[in-house]
């Protein structure tokens, strides 16, 4: 039996100070030596929200690759693993299929298989996905009442460009191209990462001139509404 840790963080501010996965770490490593073993190998998506689908996330599929019968993959927290339940329950489930199983370093019933610990977990995960669903709900809202003046919010959404007046914003021909190519590409079924290696291949590159990566094209995607097409 090995312990194989997986870590997980959302954004970019907490991928550069490190802070959220070195707690995540710590907690995992803790756990493991409550238990007498000692964590084998951490695989980590560094920027990918939980939103997007384990298949999308290359470091929880290696980790649920790598488990063997009566291994154990441990996390810092369950919502690590996602914020959709139906997710949520396909990996519980690729797991349990493996002879392997899950144990959060903060408890949220994954040490037990009885009743009350499928409620908890149960729980936990439709909290998870309230919240996830709460924050964009008023994210959104709050940007709607700008977009609708026609103002900039933030930085420039991708598909667009500043007017001459460097208050409104304008479609951008080139990027919008890309966009499209990004729906035509998930709708023939392309996960993010297949979809990064044919923009690449075309030459359709990021603002910056440079090679998409899932984590970015990801962002883009959601923005854009075009994940679940």
């Amino acid at each position: 039996m090995k312990i194989i840790g997986y870590l997980r963080v959302s954004t970019d501010q907490q991928v550069e100070s490190g802070l959220g996965l070195d707690a995540q770490r710590a907690a995992c490593e803790n756990h493991a030596k409550k238990m007498g073993l000692e964590v084998a190998q951490f695989f980590s998506d560094e920027g990918l929200s939980g939103a997007l689908s384990h298949e999308d996330r290359p470091g929880l599929t290696s980790a649920i690759n790598i488990l063997k019968k009566t291994d154990i993959l441990v996390i810092a927290k369950r919502d690590r693993l996602g914020r959709d339940p139906d997710d949520i329950g396909d990996i519980t489930r690729t797991i349990k299929r493996k002879g392997a199983r899950i144990i959060s370093a903060a408890g949220e019933g994954t040490e037990q298989d009885d009743s009350a610990s499928k409620f908890m977990r149960r729980v936990l995960d439709g909290a998870a996905e309230y919240e996830r669903n709460i924050i964009s709900d008023r994210i959104k809202d709050a940007l709607k009442v700008k977009k609708d003046r026609g103002e900039r919010v933030g930085h420039i959404p991708f598909g667009y460009k500043l007017a001459e007046n460097n208050v409104n914003l304008e479609q951008n021909e080139v990027e919008c191209n890309i966009i499209n190519n990004m729906k035509e590409l998930r709708a023939k079924g392309l996960s993010i990462r297949d979809i990064a290696v044919v923009l690449n291949k075309k030459g359709l590159l990021n603002r910056e001139g440079a090679k998409w990566k899932h984590a970015s094209l990801f962002r883009i995607m959601k923005n854009q509404n075009v994940l679940n097409k």
